[in-house]
């Protein structure tokens, strides 16, 4: 069963919704010391593990369910043993159809036997206690399909795929409320899984376990070495049956005559013995960021975008208070933290706007068509304080002198943002602070600013 590929990148200063791995992860059989619990100070009761944790695999699955064989196998196999009290997919009704199809189904390669009855059978009798553990089966409790409202009727529908924008929006909240139900639980311990389903679906996972993870819970990925990642009746390393065919595979075993053609290669399938089959379970690194929002996360989860949203201003307003902006009157230009980036005479004058209005702690504008007369009255003013005698004075310019709209101020907004973004560093927080939808303001607190005049 072949892995989908590990999630892009996510900032954890910026949580701008990517997550951050590493380019490259080895895979490698790894052993997790156990959790040392830190101070009640540091570390919330609700964190601790008591004797009698539950351990829950969440994976994600799609159109492969040999994920969920692998990764329990590879689980059982690390150096400490960890067989879960139970398993929980999170799929799509495609998804659970392969499930019942293929996992649940009688094998004869298995006698008969499931591949998931086999797979328990074979932790078994290799001395692995299942008593009370691994349990699974095709309930709506164990497989639990995406679902997601369907405006025209009033009513949830099941995903078949995720597909649209609105199919991922879903797919995120369902999710967050997986993960949540398990991790506000401080019986349980848990392991994701993000190696099944489409690339969202992983990618999705991990943000979650990033937004509201406990230091305690694992985060892995399932690596399978060639050719059995592609194998569709490979389960687990060692599994019984024999070789196992892979009929895209042929090799020419002898040549006979044909009538028309001449010569040609009679071709037979290519097999592989499971007992060369390598599963590796990679640990992927996430930053449990529920303790620097504990506030937030104290409530009822809401939706995944909400949250994503409340943490990242939060974030932010953290960022924003080692922030330092200068201005000056006289020059057409911004110091951010000491950094001098050089503005157009608009921008400039837009910014000043702006920024005094930050400082007086006047209110935002709802939008900015509502700022269009008070930006309009102080460029006039702006303009009429110019010097009369310094005509290269900044406020001589001639682009000043013309009344702006709304679609002025944006586009002034947008020429600002994407300065302070290419100069880097702390100018790039500021970016942050810029007009937006639904408030045209300068986000920043007045002490933060100096303006020169």
């Amino acid at each position: 069963m072949k892995p989908s590929n590990l999630p892009s990148p996510l900032s954890a200063s910026t949580l701008s919704g990517t997550l951050s791995l590493p380019s490259a992860m080895k895979p490698k059989r790894t052993s997790r010391p156990a959790a040392k619990p830190a101070s009640s100070a540091s570390n919330p009761k609700s964190e601790l593990l008591n004797s009698q944790s539950e351990t829950i695999l969440l994976a994600v699955t799609g159109m492969s369910p040999g994920i969920l064989t692998e990764t329990v196998w590879a689980l059982a196999h690390e150096a400490e043993p960890v067989v879960p009290a139970r398993l929980i997919a999170l799929t799509t009704v495609e998804g659970r159809r392969r499930i019942a199809e293929q996992l649940f189904a009688p094998c004869p390669r298995f006698g008969g036997q499931s591949p998931w009855d086999t797979l328990r059978a074979t932790l078994a009798t290799a001395g692995h206690d299942l008593t009370g553990r691994l349990r699974f089966g095709a309930t709506a409790d164990d497989i639990r399909i995406i679902t997601a409202p369907d405006p025209a009727t009033g009513r949830s529908r099941e995903l078949v795929d995720i597909r649209t924008p609105a199919d991922n929006e879903a797919a995120a909240d369902f999710l967050l409320e997986q993960v949540r139900a398990i991790v506000e639980n401080p019986d349980t311990r848990l392991i994701a899984s993000l190696a099944g389903g489409r690339k969202t679906m992983g990618a999705l996972l991990y943000a979650c376990l990033t937004l509201v993870g406990r230091e305690t819970d694992r985060l892995t990925h399932v690596l399978v070495n060639e050719p059995f990642e592609t194998l569709p009746d490979f389960w687990f390393p060692g599994q019984p049956g024999g070789p196992i065919a892979n009929p895209a595979l042929r090799k020419p075993t002898c040549k006979v005559r044909h009538a028309k053609s001449g010569t040609a290669n009679l071709k037979s399938e290519m097999t592989f013995d499971p007992a060369a089959a390598r599963v590796d379970l990679a640990d992927v690194p996430f930053v449990p960021l529920r303790n620097l929002f504990q506030r937030e996360l104290g409530r009822k989860a809401g939706t995944f975008s909400r949250l994503v949203g409340t943490c990242r201003d939060s974030v932010r307003q953290r960022a924003v208070e080692n922030l330092r902006v200068s201005l000056d009157t006289a020059r057409p230009e911004l110091e951010v933290n000491g950094a001098t980036i050089k503005l157009a005479p608009r921008e400039h004058l837009l910014l000043l706007f702006l920024a005094r209005r930050a400082k007086n702690g006047e209110p935002p504008y709802a939008a900015y068509k509502e700022a269009e007369d008070d930006v309009n009255a102080f460029r006039s003013q702006v303009v009429a304080a110019a010097p009369a005698s310094n005509f290269a004075d900044w406020r001589h310019t001639d682009s000043l002198r013309a009344a702006w709209c709304e679609l002025e101020i944006r586009k002034l907004v947008s020429g600002i943002r994407e300065k302070l973004r290419q100069h880097g560093g702390e100018a790039t927080t500021l970016a942050h602070c810029l007009p937006e939808k639904g408030r045209c303001s300068l986000d920043l607190p007045g002490p933060l600013i100096n303006i020169k005049d």
